[in-house]
């Protein structure tokens, strides 16, 4: 199979350094976190504003890439579930997928609302998340 590179435009920069102390999702206590961009994307930036919601994907960096089944939510009452059928950050191409609500731009960095990401998190995209009536 062909192989692909992906570089990181930016970092999330947040309050979760541990990914044992970290949320499961963004609605279970997921702090608000900016998103530093390196300066070089900075016109790939314009037109985000506050207030509207984003898609975020991310490189989930400290994951296990060799994981192919895992037990939801690590509950060991649940039967193995192979990792595509879950939202389990270890995964052979662990890619981080957030819906984010922009809070704030300031420059090259962004404000986000409840993104459980860990500090230090790669982002390789932000898109606009799209609803039916756009």
């Amino acid at each position: 199979m062909t192989e692909y590179t992906l570089r990181p435009v930016g970092r999330v920069e947040s309050t979760l350094t541990e990914r044992a102390a970290a949320p499961r999702q963004p609605d279970e206590g997921a702090p608000d976190a900016w998103l530093a961009f390196d300066d070089r994307y900075a016109p790939a930036l314009d037109g985000l504003t506050p207030g509207t919601d984003v898609l975020l994907l991310t490189w989930l960096d400290r994951a296990d890439r060799h994981t192919l089944t895992v037990r939801p939510r690590g509950d060991t009452g649940r039967p193995l579930t192979g990792v595509f059928a879950t939202r389990a950050p270890d995964r052979p191409n662990p890619i981080g997928l957030h819906t984010v609500h922009i809070l704030a731009v300031a420059g090259t960095r962004v404000h986000v609302r409840n993104l459980e990401a860990l500090a230090g998190t790669p982002v390789l995209d932000i898109k606009p998340l799209l609803t039916p009536d756009r």
